[in-house]
């Protein structure tokens, strides 16, 4: 589980610190990610007072206006975006970026330098909450990228392991930024105060049991075989094959929800269901799924369409769907095994 401990002033680490004491021991490291996650957690710090302020600087509800995947956009989602783009765009640490909210991928403006890295994102996920003061989130993922190359948009269809980076940030009663760059799992509280993100949860795990589900159960006449399976066994409960009572919770917030079981343990499902075949899952690959993936099984969970590996799935386009199921990793294995029996 997650390890916390009381830290006075003095011994308290802002994230750039942890950052640098990280790089030192590689030697390939320079401080270009350094700044350019600084420029990325600066963004965060922007949408978490404006989320914070909500209705009192004119907000919230909906902009009128539709993203690539034909959903209406709320405010906040076109304010985020500007946002991250702009506070990304100048600092000559990226070749380019895409956003959830784009069509393509977007162009570093041509007075500034490239470099050598990539960044996906998803502004506001769960925006939907947004209107009703639930929690929402930030994520993104960051690749590594031909330096001083104007990108094409094939450079960014790489497979989930190729990540350097990835977090979120959840924007709730405190703001949280979760991040993994391939050695565990760390977060990081934002002190309003000094508004700096510091050191609060240090290797952060998924217990490998669970007794806790999260999936949207009005969704459960549209479900494959082997989810029906699983989740009549934990409905069942003590009555049932599995012996034991479970409980659900859904937040419909990827990053909340990912964030309960990084601190609680759990297991998550948004599986593939069959009232659309041409749609093959709900959540994006490029800005939630590979993330979170990445995420999940850096703090010992596991992560899955069902029936492959979500980092080992070569994208084919920017905005791609994907079943997801995650968290403690004996759960996962359980509904794999129900995906391979006949």
């Amino acid at each position: 589980m997650t390890q916390t401990h009381k830290m006075g002033v003095t011994d308290q680490v802002t994230l750039t610190q942890f950052i640098i004491e990280q790089q030192r021991g590689l030697p390939e490291a320079s401080g270009t990610f350094t700044l350019l996650l600084n420029n990325i957690v600066t963004a965060c710090k922007q949408i978490s007072h404006l989320v914070n302020r909500g209705a009192l600087v004119g907000v919230l509800g909906s902009a009128e206006t539709e993203n690539v995947q034909g959903e209406v956009q709320k405010k906040l989602d076109v304010i985020t975006n500007d946002i991250m783009v702009k506070a990304l765009d100048w600092g000559g640490h990226l070749g380019g970026m895409a956003s959830e909210e784009n069509d393509d991928p977007i162009q570093i403006p041509k007075q500034y330098p490239k470099g050598k890295y990539l960044v996906l994102f998803d502004p506001l996920d769960g925006s939907s909450n947004i209107d009703i003061n639930l929690t929402v989130g930030t994520i993104f993922s960051v690749l590594r990228c031909r330096e001083g190359v104007e990108p094409e948009p094939e450079d960014f269809l790489r497979k989930g392991s190729e990540q350097v980076c990835a977090g979120f940030v959840v924007y709730g009663p405190s703001t949280m930024l979760v991040l993994t760059t391939g050695h565990g799992v760390n977060g990081f509280t934002l002190d309003q105060d000094i508004g700096e993100f510091i050191l609060t949860h240090r290797n952060m795990r998924i217990p490998e049991d669970t007794s806790e589900f999260a999936i949207n159960m009005s969704n459960q006449r549209f479900w494959e075989p082997p989810v029906k399976r699983y989740i009549d066994e934990c409905v069942a409960g003590k009555d049932g094959p599995r012996g034991k009572n479970f409980n659900m919770r859904w937040i419909a917030s990827l990053a909340a929800d990912v964030y309960r079981i990084l601190n609680r343990g759990g297991v998550f499902l948004y599986p593939y269901d069959i009232r659309d075949p041409e749609r093959p899952g709900r959540l994006r690959l490029m800005y939630e799924a590979n993330p979170m993936a990445f995420i999940i099984e850096q703090a010992g969970g596991a992560c899955t369409t069902g029936k492959e590996r979500i980092l080992d799935i070569k994208p084919h386009d920017i905005h791609q769907r994907v079943p997801l199921i995650f968290g403690a990793k004996n759960e996962v294995e359980r509904i794999i095994s129900y995906y391979q029996q006949p």
